[in-house]
């Protein structure tokens, strides 16, 4: 092992689960959003039954986004700003999905749909 390289658990990341049913995302959808420049955050916490603890994340873009090539790179920077997000600022035992925006999660620079993600979560999780 790289002696820079911590073998202690807590440094490494938290790993993101993925909303893959249908199901989950419509339960998503029906819960808390939080509109943003970049960007649609939908939020639900969990019942009892529904997967246990951790996070699950899921990403989509309609057709209005663009072609495939289009879609794809939106949702690639989607998952890439969630995974560096959501491990530190999302809650454990909740679900979220991203929803991409046309011409917009493309194109906006990668540090500002971090900020994007970032205000929406702080949105939907106020701290009392």
């Amino acid at each position: 092992m790289h002696p820079a390289v911590s073998s202690c658990p807590d440094a490494r990341p938290k790993s993101l689960g993925v909303l893959r049913k249908r199901a989950d995302f419509l339960a998503a959808a029906r819960a808390r959003r939080q509109g943003t420049p970049s960007m649609m955050v939908q939020a639900r916490r969990r019942c009892e039954g529904d997967g246990g603890v951790g996070i699950r994340v899921g990403f989509t873009c309609s057709k209005k986004v663009g072609n495939a090539v289009a879609r794809n790179r939106a949702k690639r920077r989607l998952r890439a700003a969630a995974h560096e997000i959501l491990p530190e600022s999302g809650l454990s035992g909740w679900d979220y999905v991203l929803i991409g925006r046309k011409d917009v999660t493309a194109e906006r620079p990668f540090e500002a749909l971090k900020g994007d993600l970032l205000h929406a979560l702080a949105k939907l999780h106020p701290v009392p």
